[in-house]
Formats: structure tokens, sequence, C-alpha cells
């Protein structure tokens, strides 16, 4: 038998508050979030008034990447370029290769347990929100 650790509900709620609370102190750039389990299944979703459709799409497949890849989004995207591939060549849809989510681990055994995306800034800061949401889970060592 295996002890497998997850992220709670509880756990992603406090997430997306702290990163909504950060997001909408600007309003005029709304943003979307995604937070999904190591399945990369999505667990808590949010976005902004007036979020047009493309970071909504784009927060959903940076948490889904950082999820599957084990890799914040970032990262992977050196890691294909370095390759000289690109994403398409993966054969799945959902994967992006674009900064802005970050890899949710357990800190005893660095189990993959999510990934935290958001869209709708630039990249940088769009990362900078989801390491909010990563801290906010309280998963410290």
């Amino acid at each position: 038998m295996y002890d497998k650790p997850i992220l709670s509900l509880d756990q992603t709620r406090r997430a997306m508050e702290a990163m909504l609370d950060k997001a909408t102190q600007d309003l005029a750039h709304p943003v979307a979030i995604a937070i999904v389990d190591d399945n990369g299944d999505i667990m808590d979703f949010a976005r902004m008034d007036r979020c047009r459709k493309g970071p909504q799409r784009m927060a959903m497949r940076k948490a889904y990447t950082c999820a599957i890849s084990g890799q914040d989004s970032k990262d992977y995207a050196a890691r294909m370029a370095s390759q000289g591939r690109t994403v398409a060549e993966m054969g799945d849809p959902m994967l992006a290769a674009v900064q802005g989510g970050v890899t949710v681990l357990h800190p005893g055994s660095g189990a993959i347990l999510g990934g935290i995306g958001v869209s709708g800034l630039a990249a940088e800061d769009d990362e900078a929100i989801a390491k909010l949401g990563l801290q906010a889970l309280g998963l410290s060592a």
C-alpha cells in the first residue's frame, strides 16, 4: 500500500484567496488563476471581471503543464528550447511552454501535488502571483 499526499480544498482556497487579493489590487489588468491536482485536473479556478478567454485558457494550461511535467512552466519552456523542441511535438494540446506557472511539490517527499497557473499580466508578474499562492498552501517543511 502507498500513502499519497494530496492538496486539500482548504489549501487551494487559501492559495486562491491570497492570489486574488494581490491580483485585484490592479483591476485594470484582469487575470485568470487555475490550481490543478497532480493529474492536471482542476481544483480551483477564478477569473477577474473582464478577463478575456485567452488568459483563462492559458492559466489552466500553465497549471496543467506544471503538474504533468513536474517543472515550473518557465523551466519547462527552457527545457523545450534547449532541446530544439516545441510543445506541439509532445502531442498534448494542454501543455504550455511559457512563464507563469509553478509546480506544487510535497516538502518531505518531493512528490508532485499539482500546479498553479496565472495568466493576464506580463509573464514575470503572472509567476510572482502564482508563487504567492504556492506560499499560501502552507507546505513548508
